[in-house]
């Protein structure tokens, strides 16, 4: 027995050591959450890569082949598109911001910041071609057209202007009242849909970039399009 005495000796060392070299070495870094820069870095690539757009026209093409499908089939069909992110791109305004979202303020489009109230009053909005297909074709199958926006309602004219200059056709554009006081976009829009139900519309479909653009009922579908910056309730 005692001839272990030394080995087992030697062995506790071992472990001893062993534990206090674990002890000492470093610990790995606490979990934190992604940097800004990196949010902005992955939002520019996937915009600039092309995938935001592909996204984008695979929505809307899903959303194309309903309307072709309905159109001919229900009484007065109808459908509700969203203006910013869904007919009109605003990405020029949230690039120059970092992709953050800036309501108020003048509008430096070159080197920024660029208060978005202001960049809607100009005007400059292009439009996003699947949807303004989309649009057209609608018009030429006999489908009623109708926008509903958060926009306030004081940007109606320049709403619209920039919607007729990139070729745009609609029966109505419903902006956000003045008093907006609406804890979530459903509280506005689901209302303005159930009311073009009321006047003897079937609405085939509402598409949007956000799902508030969607909730709430009163269409057979919703296509949800994607958007990688902002998020409305």
């Amino acid at each position: 027995m005692t001839g272990q005495l030394p080995r087992l000796a030697t062995f506790l060392l071992c472990v001893t050591s062993a534990v206090l070299v674990s002890a000492c070495a470093d610990s790995p870094p606490p979990e934190t959450p992604s940097t800004i820069y990196d949010a902005q870095e992955s939002v520019d690539r996937y915009i600039s890569s092309g995938r935001y757009d592909a996204d984008f026209a695979r929505v809307v093409g899903d959303a194309a082949a309903y309307l072709e499908a309905r159109a001919k089939v229900v009484a007065r069909p109808a459908i509700v598109l969203d203006v910013d992110e869904t007919s009109l791109s605003n990405w020029p305004a949230y690039k120059v911001n970092g992709w953050v979202r800036i309501v108020n303020g003048e509008c430096d489009v070159e080197r920024g910041p660029c208060g978005l109230r202001a960049w809607f009053a100009s005007a400059r909005d292009k439009a996003l071609k699947p949807t303004l297909d989309l649009d057209r074709r609608a018009k030429s199958l006999g489908v009623a057209v109708f926008f509903i926006t958060g926009r306030p309602s004081n940007l109606r004219e320049p709403t619209e202007k920039n919607l007729r200059e990139q070729g745009f056709e609609w029966d109505e554009v419903i902006l956000s009242p003045p008093d907006n006081n609406f804890q979530s976009a459903v509280d506005f829009k689901a209302p303005e849909r159930r009311k073009i139900a009321d006047r003897g519309y079937t609405i085939l479909f509402t598409m949007g970039d956000q799902q508030s653009d969607l909730s709430g009922g009163y269409a057979e579908r919703t296509f949800k399009l994607p958007n990688p910056v902002y998020f409305i309730p």
